[in-house]
């Protein structure tokens, strides 16, 4: 068992809680971009012993959870998975409220509202509480979604307002409640830095997706903006995107979209991953943390695509998967 943990369970929710950290052999935490829902996986001993009785958990029961580190909430949600073998252990899977965001399915038509406005009304509609909400600038006219999920609605949402604004945001669960966060505004000061913090990482680069121009089209064809850049043009040739605008788009605007989308269709894809680093609570996907890894010239901030913390024989790991993006420098 880890130093600092506390799992404390409640059946349906309610009660005083039970405490049975005294079983827990391991405990992995865990989320990524582009999921409403952060997991945690637990192994815990299922055998009655000296000072210790089994959990006696049924996920058909309707099992919660609270997972935290050092005194500090890390998670909450329900348990939705479990398995047992021979070992007399009892794996246990719980995934956060935002679980239900996928787990949910309606018919959902917008008309002049932002995806802030959009989150909001699809966590009322299932009952779900919000926290801190960060605003979207752009009025979708109009956003349909029929016979499909909440986090579906959400996430094309967030893409129009990125596809529009240049801004990306991301939803995650904070004690129970619902968030809907700014990427830029959740860069934090940790510094990763090998020799210091880091020892083991794989860099990759692309440039199959880029896309030296962007050619902005009217619903009949007419070009409204284009964006390019020669320079780039000149070292691998030519490769061209086009898209239609929002029609409530002035000149000015559908302008600044290409000048935007360039920005982001230019850029390599660029991934790095890092394992077995030493745990940071704070370092969650949707984050950003500043990297310097001289050797392949990285000395910049980064946003976490994925990460899995792990606490086990009084140790708190992390592995990370991180991106770059034209928001962060």
């Amino acid at each position: 068992m880890a130093q600092g943990i506390n799992l404390t369970v409640y059946q349906n929710g309610g009660g005083g809680g039970l405490d049975i950290t005294q079983l827990v052999q391991s405990v992995t935490w865990a989320g990524r971009r582009g999921s409403p829902a952060r997991t945690l996986s637990v192994s815990l001993l299922d055998d009655d012993g000296y000072w210790h009785e089994r959990s006696g958990i049924d996920v058909e029961d309707g099992w919660q959870c609270l997972f935290r580190y050092d005194g500090q909430e890390l998670f909450r949600g329900i348990f939705m998975n479990q398995s047992g073998s021979q070992s007399k252990t009892l794996t246990l899977k719980a995934y956060d409220n935002g679980i239900y965001l996928s787990n949910n399915r309606d018919t959902f038509v917008y008309e002049s509202k932002t995806a802030d406005a959009v989150f909001r009304d699809v966590c009322n509609r299932f009952g779900l509480p919000t926290g801190d909400m960060a605003s979207c600038s752009y009025s979708i006219p109009d956003l349909t979604k029929k016979k499909t999920t909440g986090w579906d609605a959400i996430e094309d949402a967030l893409s129009l307002e990125f596809d529009n604004t240049g801004t990306r945001f991301f939803v995650v669960s904070d004690k129970g409640s619902l968030c809907l966060r700014k990427r830029q505004e959740n860069i934090l000061q940790w510094v990763l830095e090998t020799g210091a913090n880091v020892s083991k990482y794989k860099y990759t680069k692309s440039i199959e997706n880029v896309r030296t121009r962007i050619k902005l089209l009217s619903g009949e064809g007419t070009v409204l903006a284009q964006a390019s850049d020669p320079a780039l043009e000149q070292k691998i040739g030519i490769m061209q995107e086009i898209d239609t605008p929002d029609e409530t788009l002035n000149s000015a605007q559908i302008n600044a979209l290409a000048k935007s989308m360039l920005q982001e269709k230019k850029t390599p894809q660029r991934t790095l991953s890092l394992t077995n680093l030493l745990g940071i609570p704070d370092v969650i996907a949707g984050v950003g943390v500043f990297i310097i890894i001289p050797h392949i010239d990285i000395n910049r901030t980064l946003y976490v695509d994925s990460d899995t913390h792990t606490f086990k024989d009084n140790l708190h790991t992390m592995s990370l998967d991180l991106s770059w993006a034209a928001d962060a420098a």
